[in-house]
């Protein structure tokens, strides 16, 4: 298949938003939402990243690669590892779509857009959370995406999530 069939099959591609969350200062525990509005010059409201940051605005990160890192962590564990997706400290929680790993995807979120910037990548806080976390969301924009806001508006637990415009991934491979 070629980058032009994989663009439009995933063009239109359809999810849901399952979590919202913030958090007002630095260090502080993500807060959990059940609605919020998202502007362009602010991000997520109540959220003190996004007013700092214009291509990080709003971070986004799929339930089911949340799931294949807890799995990835878990492997030669006795017992599964569990942890609050809000431990990654993503603003959504998307479910049923894949996330492209291409800059330049646009998402709408309700009818918030929203620009893929670049791959959110963990920080020490994620081995904070548990030893080995930040590894496990390295790989394969597992640890979610960095957005800019390109419309404004509101969000709700429930609302669809679809991609609108895919470009490419690229994909790097070793000779």
């Amino acid at each position: 298949m070629n980058n032009n069939q994989s663009k439009d099959l995933s063009a239109g591609a359809r999810g849901r938003l399952v979590g919202i969350a913030c958090r007002a200062e630095r260090l502080v525990p993500m807060e959990a939402l059940q609605e919020s509005c998202i502007t362009i010059d602010r991000g997520l409201e109540g959220d003190h990243k996004g007013p700092k940051f214009p291509k990080r605005r709003v971070t986004v990160m799929a339930v089911e690669d949340w799931h294949a890192a807890l799995a990835a962590l878990s492997q030669n564990m006795e017992h599964p590892i569990e942890l609050a997706w809000t431990e990654r400290r993503a603003n959504l929680l998307v479910q049923g779509i894949r996330l492209p790993r291409a800059r330049g995807v646009i998402l709408r979120v309700g009818n918030v857009e929203l620009l893929v910037e670049a791959p959110l990548l963990p920080c020490g806080r994620m081995d904070q959370a548990h030893a080995g976390l930040r590894k496990v969301l390295h790989p394969n924009w597992r640890g979610g995406a960095a957005c800019s806001v390109r419309q404004s508006g509101n969000v709700k637990i429930g609302d669809g999530v679809t991609i609108i415009h895919h470009p490419p991934e690229k994909t790097r491979e070793l000779p």
